[in-house]
Parts: C-alpha cells; sequence; structure tokens
C-alpha cells in the first residue's frame, strides 16, 4: 500500500536539511521496535508514517504472546504498507539453545514474516552456527537482519572480533548489520551508562565494518539519533526507535526540528555539511 508520497508542505517548505533518501532506500533505513501494538494503533501508525518506516521490529519473545490469528493479521497489515517485519533475535537465540532452529525459521516464514534476525547478544554460539542460522533464514526466503554486540555492558566485544562477525555475517547474506544498543540506549553497545555516545567504542565499530552504509545503529533516545544524524548525515540509518516517535526522528533527519535545523544554520554560515564521511 505505497502511495505516491508527498508531504503537505513539499510545495511550500523544503527540508532544510537537504535530501532524504525515498523507498525503496539502501540508507537512511528507520527500524521500528513494537513491544505490543494492537492491530488499530498499528495501522494508525503506518497510514500516516509508513514512508519512513523500513523495518519494524516485534522484540525479544513478544510475538510468542500473540493470539496466532492475531499474529498472523498484524504481519501482513505491516507488509501490506511495505514495511518488512521480523522478531526479535533474542527470541532466535532462545531457539538455538533447545534445538529447535529448523522449526523456528519455518514457523517465522508460515505465519508471514519476511525476515528475521540473527544475533547472539544473550546466549554464545559458534560462528558455524550463526551461519547455519543465516542460511537456513535464507533458504526459507527470509530477508536477514543480524546484530553484534552484546547486550551485558561486562562483554563487550573487541574490534578484530566484530571485524570477523561483520564480515562472515555479510558473506553469508546478510543484508544489515545491527549495532547493539538495546531498548535502553544506556551502557551497551557505542553508548556509556548515560546513553552518551563511547567515542573510542564507536570508532571501534566504524573500523570494524569499513562501509557503515550496511550498519544500523540502534538508537532509542532522542540525543543519540540527533549526534548521529550530526555525525553521519540525514540518511543514516537508525533502530529500535519507539513508534511515537517515528515522525520526530524524521523531522530530526530533515532538519525540521530545532534540535537539527542549527546543523542547517551552521552549513549557511560554514559551507560545511552535517555528517562526515562514511568510512
Amino acid at each position: 500500500m505505497i502511495r505516491d508520497w508527498k508531504g503537505a508542505w513539499h510545495d511550500v517548505i523544503g527540508d532544510p536539511l537537504g535530501e532524504r533518501s525515498v523507498k525503496p532506500r539502501t540508507d537512511g533505513r528507520t527500524m521500528v521496535i513494537d513491544k505490543g501494538m494492537g492491530l488499530g494503533p498499528t495501522e494508525d501508525l503506518l497510514t500516516i508514517a509508513c514512508e519512513y518506516i523500513d523495518y519494524w521490529k516485534l522484540p525479544f519473545g513478544t510475538s510468542a504472546l500473540y493470539p496466532p490469528d492475531i499474529l498472523r493479521e498484524k504481519i501482513a497489515l505491516i507488509r501490506r504498507y511495505g514495511v518488512h517485519v521480523y522478531p526479535g533475535g533474542t527470541f532466535l537465540e532462545i531457539a538455538i539453545l533447545q534445538g529447535r532452529l529448523p522449526a523456528f525459521i519455518d514457523r517465522v516464514a508460515e505465519l508471514g514474516f519476511d525476515g528475521a534476525e540473527v544475533s547472539d547478544g544473550t546466549v554464545t554460539f559458534s560462528s558455524a552456527q550463526r551461519r547455519e542460522a543465516i542460511r537456513l533464514a535464507r533458504s526459507a526466503g527470509l530477508l536477514v537482519l543480524t546484530e553484534v554486540g552484546r547486550k551485558d555492558p561486562e562483554e563487550r566485544l573487541g574490534a578484530l572480533q566484530i571485524h570477523r562477525t561483520i564480515m562472515e555475517d555479510l558473506s553469508a547474506g546478510a543484508e544489515q548489520i545491527i549495532v547493539e544498543g538495546r531498548e535502553s540506549g544506556k551502557g551497551v553497545g557505542i553508548y556509556d551508562q548515560q546513553g552518551d555516545i563511547a567515542e573510542e567504542e564507536l570508532l571501534k565499530i566504524m573500523r570494524a565494518a569499513g562501509d557503515i552504509h550496511r550498519l544500523i545503529w540502534e538508537a532509542p533516545l532522542k540525543s543519540q539519533q540527533q549526534e548521529l544524524i550530526h555525525r553521519f548525515g540525514v540518511n543514516v540509518s537508525l533502530g529500535n526507535v519507539p513508534p511515537a516517535e517515528i515522525l520526530a526522528l524524521e523531522c530530526l533527519r530533515r532538519g525540521l526540528r530545532a534540535d537539527t535545523l542549527r546543523y542547517a544554520l551552521q552549513e549557511a554560515a560554514t559551507g560545511e555539511q552535517p555528517g562526515g564521511p562514511m568510512v
């Protein structure tokens, strides 16, 4: 249900931060984290904002708690609006822990999901198991997103391990790599305990990835979204965005909010565009 999408002010007001990518896009993607919206609110949000949402995640094991008919209807609804939908990676980790991965992947496809997330944020398993999970998901016709990073802040990964994981995942067929940030955005991934970006961790991920166009940064907090837009430009890919914040994030991306409008003013004054090179 993709429409010819033009905002109500498109012929009056331009985006101060410049051109925003449109669907189908390869960068500037947004992933929403939905911890239990009903069918009505889901359709309300999609009616307004489907153009600004690329991925819809039903995190951790929430999809196990839906009545089957409601879950199927919700998945079909999301896909009808041109948004990819998938269950959270922790749920897949439980399937591996219980030796039920093939059955899990079959059920993901049978329910109508068109994506799967492969992660090892809590359960530790081998590189071979990770590759097998990606292979099974792709064989089932699912697009695959993988996640790097541990959920326990005491278990931060080293740069070489991150690089190896990213390269192996992409080689195995992952479409995008998600950088762990949890729904709190604090004390994990590239964030310190206050939710601020830890420069050393950010640089470690950037160097490990090489091409950060393939990365989705989990960034549930506005301050994190703003800082990543400032560093990488309007078309940085961001995830774990609460449903109620989708339009607010899109305003940040476009400079239609004071927090990032100042970047446009800075550019006009100095000629320096926000967003450094994607290294």
